[in-house]
């Protein structure tokens, strides 16, 4: 026999709360989970009429109907109670009391507005992936796959029906599966190509291991479609082209100036636009030898073909034998399927501008020989010669000769591009052009900026005309511009002061500094000495930032690292 006390014990210490009222409607039990959801000690509750514990109690009509109440939702004070409510019977049937057995159901609830949460939350980043363009599968720890979005279905061809419980491996053609190696490894992979799906659609994959508070609970993979990679890789190659392929837009009007060297300069350019001779322009940088090569192509009868520029120096050397000449398919690794043309095929017909000549090295020289002797170009990776029809027109400031006697070109290509020179002045060869020049550059930045500048004083052009311009046109066409900038609302004419420093009597000044030491040197070495020193306070002003530099000084970057070199700064 169970002593009452243990008896009293287990009822204690039962988890569910039960309350036992007699047929007065009395509590005459109530055990410890009773008592604390009810929120009353139990020696206040025992033998207390159960309405004035528990208002809300529907025990007094459990005895009066003696019928049961299961599984009832019920609200005690900031509480919410799952209780059965049952009558209790003697052995002959006569109804002795009734029991109330109920559950805290807060915590229950809370749970499920938190499952409810996590459910919209579950709906929301469905929505999210799925509304991505990127093909998106996700596996569980085990590799098995537990989404996929509508671009996978697309891409690869498979359905949630296929994916969905499958393993890692269920959409692979070819190659390995890279959901496998993140499980294994617990590192990212990027970059695998791979095939996938019953049409072995080309691909491209990227993985990464899902880890939640250190656990790794599965892998998520990002597929791009090849042909879309390949597809936009051309549209950029074609649009890198389209940026060499210049219409020629400018003629002979556009080249202004009517000093005898500029008017000899234009009448040989004109002579020779009508044959096919190869032309090799010569001149500093910043003359205008660019002009020169449109406007000898739109005099020519090859006017309405294609006119291609190409920057030599621009193009490395292990590029630029693809570039010119085109390459077979498989010449290289990454090379397009089917090969591509080079730039001489395709300004077959028309014209090819090489500017810069002097940087093609000595192998891709032999191969330009080729061009001009034989009149076909030989793609990368070909035995085959493909023939071509083109008119050649280079350019370059450096001294071939030079580049001949030291080595660095080739003496025949030399001939074959000298083949009718043509001398393009600098601009302090002709400062009786700098009336005209700024003329024209005043209209031109006056529509450019909007602004309404009608002319240059006198002192102004002056400084202009006294300065020697290392920049030539190009450094003239900066100076305008800055100048126009530097007016303010209501000026319309150019003055000294809108000038920058280093031409509006910056190099009067170094001059009287340098003819105060003493120096007895000749113009030249004067206006060099007073160059050179120029660099080195811009230099200095600067901390050694060369861009800057050549921005305060208005000259290209490119022609401060000349004057660098050749003062051996």
């Amino acid at each position: 026999m169970v002593s009452p006390e243990i008896l009293r014990a287990i009822f204690d210490a039962i988890n569910e709360g039960i309350l036992v009222v007699d047929t007065n409607e009395n509590i005459i039990m109530i055990n410890n989970a009773a008592a604390k959801l009810i929120g009353v000690e139990k020696k206040d509750a025992e033998g207390k009429n159960v309405v004035k514990i528990l208002p809300n109690t529907r025990l007094p009509v459990v005895l009066r109907t003696k019928n049961p109440e299961l599984n009832q939702i019920q609200k005690l004070k900031d509480t919410t109670i799952i209780t059965s409510r049952m009558p209790i019977f003697d052995e002959k049937g006569d109804i002795k009391g009734a029991v109330a057995i109920f559950r805290d159901i807060s915590e229950v609830k809370n749970l499920a507005e938190e499952l409810t949460n996590l459910k919209e939350i579950r709906t929301l980043l469905e929505a999210i992936i799925n509304s991505t363009q990127d093909a998106i599968s996700v596996v569980d720890s085990e590799g098995k796959g537990i989404l996929i979005n509508k671009a996978y279905t697309n891409l690869v061809g498979l359905t949630k029906e296929d994916i969905i419980g499958k393993p890692a491996t269920v959409d692979i053609a070819e190659g390995e599966s890279v959901h496998y190696k993140v499980l294994k490894t617990r590192m990212p992979i990027k970059g695998v190509p791979m095939k996938v799906g019953p049409n072995k659609k080309e691909v491209i994959v990227h993985a990464a291991p899902i880890i939640v508070n250190d656990q790794l609970k599965g892998s998520v993979a990002v597929i791009h479609d090849v042909s879309e990679i390949k597809r936009l890789t051309e549209e950029l190659d074609l649009t890198k082209r389209k940026l060499r392929h210049l219409e020629a837009k400018y003629t002979f009007d556009d080249i202004i100036g009517e000093s005898p060297l500029i008017v000899e300069a234009k009448e040989a350019a004109r002579s020779v636009a009508l044959t096919n001779a190869t032309i090799l322009l010569r001149g500093e940088s910043g003359t205008g030898k660019e002009l020169f090569a449109h406007a000898i192509h739109n005099s020519s009868y090859r006017k309405h073909n294609q006119f291609v520029r190409v920057n030599c120096a621009a193009l490395t050397d292990s590029l630029l034998g693809s570039e010119l000449f085109g390459y077979a398919e498989g010449a290289f690794t990454g090379a397009k399927k089917g090969g591509r043309k080079g730039l001489f095929e395709e300004a077959d017909g028309g014209t090819i501008f090489l500017d810069e000549i002097s940087e093609i090295g000595l192998s891709h020289q032999a191969m330009l020989l080729r061009v001009l002797n034989e009149k076909e170009i030989l793609r990368v990776g070909e035995s085959k010669p493909v023939p071509v029809n083109v008119r050649v027109i280079a350019a370059t400031n450096v001294n071939l000769e030079r580049a001949v006697e030291e080595g660095r070109f080739r003496k025949d290509l030399y001939f074959r591009l000298n083949v009718f020179p043509i001398y393009i002045p600098p601009l302090r060869e002709r400062k009786e052009d700098i009336p005209l020049l700024v003329e024209h550059f005043i209209k031109k930045y006056n529509q450019e900026y909007g602004r309404a500048v009608e002319s240059i004083e006198k002192s102004a052009l002056k400084s202009l005309m006294d300065y020697d311009w290392p920049g030539n046109i190009r450094e003239l066409e900066n100076v305008i511009s800055r100048a126009i900038i530097n007016m303010k609302t209501g000026e319309s004419i150019i003055e000294k002061k809108h000038l920058p420093s280093f031409v509006g009597g910056y190099f009067e000044e170094k001059l009287r500094i340098v003819n105060s030491k003493n120096l007895n040197l000749p113009l030249k070495s004067l206006i060099e000495e007073t160059e050179k020193e120029a660099i080195i306070s811009a230099l200095n002003k600067t901390g050694g930032n060369k861009h800057e530099a050549a921005r305060i000084l208005g000259i290209s970057i490119r022609n401060l690292f000349y004057k660098i070199k050749k003062y051996g700064l």
